[in-house]
């Protein structure tokens, strides 16, 4: 049985000192072009406090997500463990182990599985308890795009950003679904295109909205290698070249409004559109959403009442 649970995310820098240590921790062992990285630090530099919401975002989800377990009757803690940032995963498994917490439900808050965005989280947790006495067991959650309230929740997101829209045009107002861009070859040996695109078009379906695409951002690497498209600026283009007055953009590969999509979206693709007449109308990403919220109870839940977790997703696996 469970005693605790753990919100895995990626983790950001808090303040404009932590901005290039941090990227030094995300880059390692990448190769990433110097100047991509330098330009990656100066998006993280314009936004409000040179900081990334992402750990206060992570930290309203797991409080939401606290507070609703207690409502009902289920008095479990819940931490939060980056990979790349304070609280870093060791970190928080080393306050749960010295609280006497001896099996930990962690929940990787990625939408869309790949190796980047699953393994590497898995792997890591392994590599954190290997440095702890008498670390607890972590055992996964399964993964939940296909998940109903996920689905609920984005489509509140989007329609909420369609609203924006007046009425007459909002039918035939294109809909476009963004998630970070990966190499082909990643993408080739995981489901990530594939639950995108089966995502996206369950929130198409729910919103009764015909016209939608995906598209991808966020690209990073190097320069030869080949990344999944379109990409989101081409797209707008593409946009522009059918005259569209309003497009609407659904972050749905995002959990939280970090710069990834401040910046990617609601400067450089904002700004993109605004030169070719456009008007961008985003989507919130889910953050504390209440049905993303009730997504996670529902997971706590159910690993509460199955009192164990497939053996292939336990802690122990090694990559």
């Amino acid at each position: 049985m469970i005693d605790s649970v753990l919100l895995i995310a990626f983790g950001g820098p808090t303040r404009r000192e932590e901005i290039r240590p941090f990227l030094d921790n995300v880059t390692r062992g990448r190769r990433i072009p110097p100047e991509r990285i330098e330009e990656v630090a100066h998006h993280y530099e314009l936004m409000p406090g040179a900081r990334s919401p992402l750990n206060e975002l992570t930290e309203r989800q797991a409080a939401a997500l606290r507070d609703g377990l207690s409502r009902a009757g289920i008095g479990l803690p819940v931490g939060v463990g980056m990979r790349n940032w304070h609280p870093y995963l060791h970190e928080t498994l080393a306050e749960m182990a010295a609280q006497g917490r001896r099996r930990v439900l962690g929940i990787i808050l990625s939408a869309l599985r790949t190796e980047a965005s699953w393994e590497r989280y898995q792997a890591d947790i392994a590599a954190a308890r290997a440095r702890i006495a008498a670390a607890p067991e972590v055992v996964f959650a399964p993964e939940w795009c296909e998940e109903p309230l996920f689905i609920d929740a984005v489509t509140s997101r989007a329609a909420h950003a369609l609203a924006e829209i007046p009425e007459d045009r909002r039918p035939s107002t294109p809909l476009t679904f963004t998630a970070h861009s990966i190499p082909e070859a990643m993408a080739e040996g995981s489901p990530y295109v594939a639950q995108l695109t089966a995502a996206a078009e369950r929130v198409a379906v729910q919103l009764e909205h015909k016209r939608f695409s995906i598209a991808y951002q966020s690209r990073s690497g190097t320069p030869t290698d080949r990344w999944l498209e379109p990409d989101i600026l081409d797209v707008i283009r593409s946009m522009a070249g059918e005259g569209e007055p309003d497009m609407v953009v659904v972050p749905i590969g995002f959990v939280c409004d970090h710069v990834e999509v401040l910046y990617d979206l609601d400067v450089e693709a904002r700004t993109l559109a605004a030169a070719h007449g456009i008007r961008l109308h985003r989507a919130a990403a889910l953050n504390d959403h209440p049905a993303f919220i009730a997504l996670l109870m529902d997971l706590v839940k159910r690993q509460l009442i199955s009192g164990s977790a497939p053996a292939d997703v336990t802690a122990d696996v090694t990559e």
